[in-house]
């Protein structure tokens, strides 16, 4: 049977933002120490930038079957040679992954530069996982790239990098505190 089918971003990622609204209230409400004030502010833009992200990356999520499967074999969706076909269209991947790069060290105060750079490399890892997953399963026509996972790795340091300057400088130290303070 052929057939296809789309599932829209909104779809997924509307209830999902809806649920994490109404933990948020919730904990609001019963003065959860971390879901109050800035920290409330900080969960909720690194849940509209995960949300951003799948957008981006997942969706709109297309599912093909019978003849419109693609018919290509999912190892040829795979892009191993790195910055071989490296141009100005890594800028927002890099562009993409600063926000994780700036927000896991505001969440996790430990997180040295390296295991920040760990982290968002192993994320952008699991994105092109599930993408080559989404390929094979779903024939979505995703391409795992290891560009993307570069791109997305220096996304993440420049985020880094972004964080330590800005806290570093007197007037924006301040806001942070605040934020990031329950």
């Amino acid at each position: 049977m052929d057939f296809q089918t789309q599932i829209p971003t909104v779809a997924v990622l509307g209830p999902a933002l809806a649920v994490f609204a109404l933990v948020a209230l919730i904990r609001h409400r019963r003065d959860v120490p971390g879901w109050r004030g800035g920290p409330l502010v900080l969960r909720i833009a690194a849940a509209l930038y995960a949300a951003a992200v799948a957008s981006l990356t997942f969706f709109p999520l297309w599912i093909y079957g019978g003849s419109y499967r693609n018919q290509a074999e999912w190892i040829g969706q795979i892009q191993p040679v790195p910055l071989l076909m490296a141009d100005i269209t890594m800028i927002p991947n890099v562009i993409m992954f600063m926000p994780l790069g700036f927000l896991l060290p505001l969440f996790l105060p430990r997180l040295g530069r390296g295991r920040t750079v760990l982290v968002c490399a192993l994320v952008s890892l699991g994105i092109e996982l599930l993408q080559l997953v989404q390929y094979i399963v779903l024939a979505n026509g995703r391409a795992v790239d290891v560009n993307d996972l570069i791109a997305n790795t220096l996304g993440g340091l420049l985020g880094y990098a972004v964080l330590r300057a800005v806290q570093r400088a007197a007037a924006t130290r301040t806001v942070l505190e605040r934020v990031t303070s329950g």
